[in-house]
């Protein structure tokens, strides 16, 4: 417990949890979750998240008690049970009415106190308290009426408001003889004390010690303060100190011996000053359940503060002088008394250095301010004297001159002499006018680093002027830019990212120091550094701030991690660490003033614990953080719910902004995952398999954990499980089998068609064979009946032309019988008349007995009768006059021809023709005998 200064406070507002107002109770499982019974319900925390959980008929929880077998035993209006987590983990309340009597139902009123006492589960409320032993209750009547009751060192205490204290003992109350004084008041915390006393505090009478003597008033500073500002109970811490929960003014924590050593209030940063309860977690730090929020108080931690509440802003510089501790801040120079009071008083302006104060220093045993003001001499509560009203930054010890120290204006340098024991101005240094607070006097040499650029500036040997100024912008050709230049070792060094040089006067250039070089290799690129005189190295790296502790053998430990938590509160540029003794040292910051206490941070350094809280895919949700037994030693889940998410937490509840998270899925991961405050990780769509889920935690002190695992199986699609794979090897075979018969199958039917085949070849072979006989028997009798006919048509064709021979014959005949008529009978003799005409008989008589006309036209249409044939068909119609016009026509005989064929004259075949014409449908222009010869 830090005396010094105030803790950190991190405030839990309702709206971070989401809850009601008023908090009634604390607990802490053992997976470290923290619950907290409030108007709302049940609230849990696990460092990640809040959760809450209802009772069954939702009334405000009273009480709470974390017990065995992950059950948290809750009380609240008319109800009364436990939570206890399901077989998937989450937390179900489970209540405990039925156990009890109807009559017993309707009168519990509120649980305010739950206990575990003798293996069995005490719930009380006004009227009585009800004793459950894991499988029925039981009753404890109040003599009258109960007010609350307390476990103190293995011992249940009752009070009863009009009959005093009683301790349980074997299942009956026996009083506690001289508590009676006690009836008119309510008693909210009895804690116990050294010699089996008793320290009984109440809401409106203040503090008693109680012993068989009886009571008496604790007249002491926490006594007063609690007959004050009343008590609502409060809790101990290891058994030296005793947190004390008032109504209207905080929490108080003392000694035992009433020594008040913290006051937490609304001033310093609790969010109200009502305190309904407190609660010590496992690493001892504080929990308060406030009137209206949740309060978290870092008492664990080895760094409280002077802050706002103190009245201090920005420090600049910090220095313990004769037990008073000044410190200078952007508004001034303040001071406090370093000793009973420091924790509860505010610091004092030292009259005079109203303004801007960079640096405070002693020499000489004399104390010196640097400020806005200008160099002023502080003597207790005010400045005595202003050695120069100029602006100084801060000043220094001229090396062998012990009656100089040389001041650092706004705009140049300064010497101070001590002239018959006092300190005075002396000279302003001549030069150009470039100051500033990062300087070291070495030698005749004064180096100064500004705006990056780093000037070597030599002073004359009367003080009074720099005779020779150098700049430099890099150190070397190798490491570029100057960040620094610092006195370490009584050596000034110069500082390039983590690269330290000397100035090597004899060549005037820079050497580096290999030996300072390796103290900073394991650490960021620093940018300022200071030397304490037990010289130890404090070093600013980005926002953050470290120690290179000096061990006994000269070596140095790097101490970095237990000033996490100052982060982001330094002051730029303006390192200010005042190491006042092992057990003190200050540090300025942005806010106020930090205190470190180095004997602490042993107990900083134990490993943090890491939980895989919850453990989530589609379709549902396995919480581990809610109980100690494992939930499913190997949870499987279905190929389709292949995305999984996973939630962690490390409660290390003081540095819970600082808490990083590494994690790896085994099997999917190769290497651990960069370090994040992120505290879920989800992976989407893995492939079938099993995998290991590990996580760990870093702490803001460095500390690793031990890997959180948790071991699943994804399983495979269903055409990817084993019993898929069985089938597909079943089917396979069965394939191969089919496929063999199939095979064999098809080689059978390949033979059978092939000889099918074979055979069809054979006999369309044998049938294209015989057909081609039949159409080589058909082709030569159609050439024989084609020759027949063409035989026939020759013949024919030859009689039609024998035919007209025979025509043309008779014609000529006819012509001679004409031209015998025509000879005149009286010319001719008789005997040649009878000749004549016995001639002209005989050729009648030849040609009455000739069928010549009539064997012409059957022998034509003999000739002709296929093309007769289709002419009839074309044209029904045509007449067998026409018919033979045709076919006289196809023969291509001329119409003198025709005429005698058919015995009419020229017109009338010139007649016919036209109406043959007409009845085909001809033209004036269609060719008639081209048109008979293409039908």
């Amino acid at each position: 417990m830090q005396e010094t200064g105030l803790p950190g406070i991190k405030n839990y507002k309702r709206y971070d949890y989401n809850g009601a107002t008023q908090n009634w109770n604390i607990d802490q499982d053992k997976n470290e979750n923290l619950y907290f019974a409030n108007n709302a319900g049940l609230f849990q925390f696990d460092g990640s998240s809040w959760n809450k959980f209802d009772l069954t008929n939702h009334s405000a929880v009273r009480s709470l008690r974390v017990g065995d077998s992950d059950r948290i035993y809750v009380g609240g209006h008319d109800e009364f049970g436990f939570f206890k987590p399901d077989e998937k983990g989450k937390l179900a309340y489970h209540s405990l009415l039925p156990l009890l009597n109807e009559s017993s139902r309707k009168s519990i009123d509120f649980i305010w106190k739950i206990h575990l006492f003798n293996n069995e589960v005490i719930f009380q409320s006004f009227t009585q308290a009800y004793i459950y032993d894991g499988k029925k209750i039981r009753y404890l009547e109040a003599p009258n009426r109960f007010q609350f009751s307390f476990i103190v060192k293995g011992r249940l205490y009752f009070q009863d408001i009009s009959a005093g204290l009683f301790e349980y003992k074997n299942n009956v109350l026996v009083p506690l003889p001289g508590t009676e004084m006690l009836n008119a008041a309510e008693v909210w915390g009895i804690f116990p004390l050294s010699g089996n006393r008793l320290l009984i505090t109440t809401l409106n009478k203040g503090a008693f010690i109680y012993t068989l003597n009886g009571l008496t008033p604790w007249n002491t500073d926490a006594g007063n303060f609690i007959k004050r500002e009343g008590s609502l109970g409060g809790v101990s811490i290891k058994d030296n100190y005793i947190v004390f929960n008032s109504v209207l003014d905080g929490a108080i924590i003392s000694d035992t011996s009433g020594k008040i050593v913290q006051h937490l209030d609304e001033k310093n940063g609790l969010q109200n000053n009502t305190i309904l309860s407190s609660f010590v977690d496992n690493k001892n730090n504080l929990w308060l359940a406030l009137d209206n929020g949740i309060d978290f108080i870092n008492e664990s931690s080895p760094i409280t503060y002077f802050g706002s509440s103190y009245n201090i802003s920005t420090v600049y510089a910090s220095i313990l002088y004769k037990q008073n501790l000044y410190v200078a801040t952007n508004q001034g120079l303040f001071y406090q008394p370093l000793g009973k009071s420091i924790n509860k008083d505010q610091f004092t302006l030292v009259e005079g250095t109203t303004g801007q104060a960079w640096n405070i220093q002693e020499i000489d045993s004399q104390l010196f301010c640097a400020s806005n003001r200008g160099l002023l001499l502080i003597s207790g509560p005010r400045a005595i004297k202003i050695l120069d009203a100029n602006g100084y930054w801060c000043i220094k010890k001229i090396p062998g001159q012990p009656n100089l120290f040389m001041g650092s204006l706004y705009n140049g340098f300064s010497i101070f002499e001590k002239k018959n024991g006092q300190w005075v101005f002396r000279n302003n240094i001549e030069g150009d006018g470039t100051s500033g607070n990062a300087f070291e006097i070495g030698g005749a040499d004064v180096w100064l680093l500004k705006d990056s650029l780093l000037y070597q500036m030599k002073l004359n040997n009367n003080f009074s002027r720099f005779k020779l100024t150098k700049t430099y912008r890099n150190l070397s050709d190798t490491v570029k830019g100057v960040s620094g230049v610092y006195l370490l070792n009584n050596k000034i060094y110069f500082q390039s990212g983590n690269h330290f040089y000397n100035y090597w006067t004899e060549l005037g250039m820079f050497r580096e120091d290999k030996k300072i070089n390796g103290l900073f290799k394991d650490v960021p690129p620093i940018r300022f550094l200071q030397q304490d005189a037990n010289g130890n190295i404090w070093y600013v790296y980005n926002e953050s701030f470290g120690m290179l502790k000096k061990t006994g053998n000269g070596n140095y430990l790097n101490v970095a991690a237990p000033f996490a938590g100052l982060k982001g509160n330094l002051v730029y540029d303006y390192l200010s660490v005042n190491v006042v003794d092992t057990q003190n040292v200050f540090i300025g910051l942005t806010n106020g003033l930090g205190h470190f206490n180095p004997m602490l941070i042993s107990n900083r350094l134990a490993k943090p614990r890491v939980y895989i809280r919850s453990f989530s895919f589609p379709g549902d949700t396995l919480i581990f953080g809610n109980s100690q037994h494992t939930l499913i030693e190997k949870p499987a889940i279905p190929y389709q719910s292949n995305n999984v998410k996973f939630t962690f937490s490390s409660p290390m509840y003081e540095s819970l902004e600082n808490i990083e998270f590494s994690y790896k899925l085994e099997g999917f991961d190769n290497a651990w995952s960069d370090w994040t405050r992120l505290n879920i990780k989800e992976y989407t769509n893995l492939h079938e398999g099993g995998y290991k889920m590990y996580v760990r935690a870093r702490n803001s002190f460095g500390a690793l954990s031990e890997p959180a695992v948790v071991s699943f199986d994804v399983s495979p699609p269903f055409y990817r499980h084993a019993a898929a794979y069985l089938l597909y090897l079943s089917i396979l075979i069965i394939c191969i089998i089919l496929l063999q018969l199939r095979i064999k199958m098809k080689i059978r039917k390949h033979k059978y068609y092939e000889t099918i085949e074979q055979r069809k070849l054979y006999l369309e072979k044998e049938a294209r064979i015989k057909l081609e006989q039949d159409e080589l028997e058909k082709e030569i009798k159609q050439l024989k009946i084609e020759k027949l006919q063409i035989s026939l048509l020759a013949k024919d064709k030859e009689l039609v032309n024998n035919s007209f021979q025979v025509v043309k014959k008779n014609k000529m005949l006819n012509g001679i019988i004409q031209k015998i008529k025509n000879i005149d009978d009286e010319t001719v003799e008789e005997p040649t008349k009878g000749k004549l005409h016995k001639l002209t008989k005989s050729i009648i008589k030849d040609l009455e007995s000739d069928n010549g006309w009539n064997n012409l036209e059957r022998h034509i249409k003999n000739v002709h009768f296929d093309f007769l044939k289709r002419l009839k068909e074309k044209y029904p119609d045509i007449s067998p006059r026409e018919l033979d016009l045709a076919c006289y026509l196809l023969m291509n005989m001329s119409s003198k021809e025709i005429a005698e064929i058919m015995n009419i004259s020229n017109e009338s075949v010139e007649l016919a023709r036209y109406r043959l014409r007409k009845k085909m449908g001809l033209g004036r222009n269609d060719n008639l005998i081209g048109f008979l010869m293409s039908i």
